[in-house]
């Protein structure tokens, strides 16, 4: 499903990704570990199609244009970005989904019990106060943008890195319950958040390990 083949990528003339290839089937669960700045995020965003490899391929159910590749995958950022606009609109980015469908991410996403409180709830404005959001509360709203568009590759980067440990680990047992079908990529530092996972593999100068 997931296919890269000699892939390299550079930043600043520093070499970040190594001739590195691998291969994750449907419904895969994989786990990339590394020290900070080791390119984890970097090698995410190749899968994700928001990078081009300077040399060999990326390939996503046939597909190896980056544009096309982006739009087969639902990612969550460690550092989302968020727009001036409600958060309703934040998660679905102009997309039309069924009441239903956002409550369900809302709830998979544990920002229910937030969004109560807000007097406006869900079409609550951000504008240019999304900067003054917690950590935590920015990257749950990108786990339910995620969840609402619904691919079948779900591509994760430190999706709890600011939450604590019992929020990180409720919103992680609720990513895992969405996405028990579907092919999943994350990326972290802390080996207890890839428990139950296919393969781990540790990315270290440029290249993968396990």
């Amino acid at each position: 499903m997931i296919d890269l083949k000699n892939v390299t990528f550079s930043y600043d003339n520093k070499l970040i990704i190594k001739n590195l290839s691998l291969s994750i089937k449907r419904g895969d669960k994989i786990g990339i570990m590394g020290e900070s700045g080791c390119g984890k995020s970097t090698l995410l965003r190749l899968l994700a199609g928001l990078y081009r490899a300077d040399s060999g391929t990326v390939t996503l159910d046939g597909e190896t244009e980056p544009e096309k590749i982006s739009r087969k995958v639902s990612v969550v950022m460690q550092s989302p970005m968020l727009l001036p606009l409600s958060i309703y609109e934040n998660i679905t980015m102009g997309h039309k989904y069924p009441d239903s469908h956002v409550e369900k991410a809302v709830k998979m996403a544990r920002l229910s019990g937030w969004i109560e409180i807000l007097p406006d709830g869900l079409n609550t404005y951000l504008g240019d106060r999304a900067d003054e959001l917690s950590g935590g509360q920015a990257q749950r709203i990108a786990i339910a943008r995620a969840i609402c568009k619904d691919s079948e590759v779900l591509l994760l980067d430190e999706p709890a890195s600011a939450l604590d440990s019992e929020n990180s680990r409720s919103v992680l047992e609720a990513i895992m319950d969405y996405a028990a079908d579907k092919t999943v990529v994350h990326v972290t530092h802390q080996a207890q958040h890839l428990e139950g996972y296919t393969r781990i593999y540790t990315l270290k100068d440029g290249e993968l390990k396990g």
